[in-house]
């Protein structure tokens, strides 16, 4: 079940990120998702177990009226995979909401070493680009990552 981000999930979703992420930098926008992630014209979603347990994130950042900064995109391990469809329905809830708000491109950062991810973006048709070619510059962890673009002027989204 993929729901819109409430206060409940906050420590939930805080533990998600650092498990997956597992660094100890402090992440101030986590602290705060409402304010820095959907008051801002942002989105952010969460994907719930049976239990009610979150398993899964994905956000949004607005940086322009057509281009969003897509962040903490996690799902934890044992709930990875085609048996799950947890990430791709993360993903295909993301992919609504910038169709429904008339974003043009999604831009990401992802560490180098994370070669599952570098996949799944690829194969969701995300270009890589290198870091003066990106269409707005904003403010990612310095962790050898590789920076990825998605045009969506010209994709049809389809889920």
């Amino acid at each position: 079940m993929i729901v819109l981000y409430e206060d409940k999930y906050k420590e939930a979703v805080i533990q998600l990120i650092l498990h997956v992420q597992n660094v100890e930098e402090e992440q101030p926008d986590i602290l705060d998702i409402k304010s820095n992630y959907l008051h801002t014209g942002g989105n952010f979603r969460v994907a719930l177990n049976d239990k009610q347990e979150v398993v899964g994130c994905i956000g949004l950042q607005k940086k322009t009226n057509e281009i969003g900064i897509l962040k903490k995109f996690f799902v934890y391990k044992h709930y990875r995979g085609k048996e799950f469809g947890i990430g791709k329905n993360l993903y295909a809830s993301l992919l609504l909401f910038v169709q429904k708000h008339g974003f043009s491109k999604i831009i990401l950062d992802t560490p180098s070493q994370a070669t599952r991810s570098h996949n799944f973006y690829k194969k969701a048709g995300f270009k890589q680009v290198a870091k003066k070619d990106l269409t707005v510059q904003y403010d990612y962890p310095d962790r050898n990552s590789l920076l990825f673009e998605l045009d969506l002027s010209s994709k049809q989204l389809h889920n």
